[in-house]
């Protein structure tokens, strides 16, 4: 990963990574906070301010999304299934992005598209500015956010051609900046 060239170049590091998105558990604080530090004593000074501030904070995380997490992580059969499930969502991410930019091409857009299948992850930014987001909110309603991000995972091959047509329509008459 590509924190280790932090940690092999001697920077003490802080890793934050967030697994509520892959467990499909929000809301239920799954993920880790790492420290790397240079001794022992600084670890037990790192824990123990840690713990001063979990215990201001919240005291007591709750525990089913870990207990979810951990099952599925240290089970053989249920983590096979749970990594052959994120393969088949990530592949049908990247099929609606070739998807969109291709409708998009083929609907006669002028707009370079590429950044669609340029980008990777679940959200992508359209390049649409707020003035045509409130067009595709309002008149479409196609809801993403205000900087022009939209959910991938909510594109899906029966309403692809309608959000690309959508698109087309607000871009065709109001220019992307």
């Amino acid at each position: 990963m590509s924190y280790n060239i932090f940690i092999n170049d001697g920077h003490n590091i802080i890793l934050s990574q967030s697994y509520s998105k892959n467990m499909g558990l929000y809301g239920m604080r799954i993920g880790a906070l790492s420290f790397v530090t240079s001794n022992k004593i600084e670890k037990i000074n790192v824990l123990d301010k840690l713990k001063s501030i979990i215990r201001a904070n919240y005291s007591n995380p709750p525990i089913e999304g870990a207990r979810i997490v951990s099952e599925i992580i240290n089970d053989t059969e249920l983590n096979e299934i749970w990594n052959q499930e994120i393969k088949i969502m990530a592949n049908r991410i990247i099929d609606m992005r070739e998807q969109l930019q291709k409708i998009l091409i083929n609907l006669g857009s002028k707009k370079d598209w590429s950044h669609i299948t340029k980008q990777i992850g679940m959200f992508c930014y359209t390049g649409l500015t707020k003035e045509q987001v409130d067009i595709m909110i309002n008149e479409y309603h196609i809801y993403m956010t205000y900087d022009g991000r939209i959910s991938m995972a909510g594109i899906t091959p029966a309403n692809i051609n309608y959000i690309a047509n959508s698109i087309h329509n607000v871009t065709k008459y109001y220019e992307l900046e």
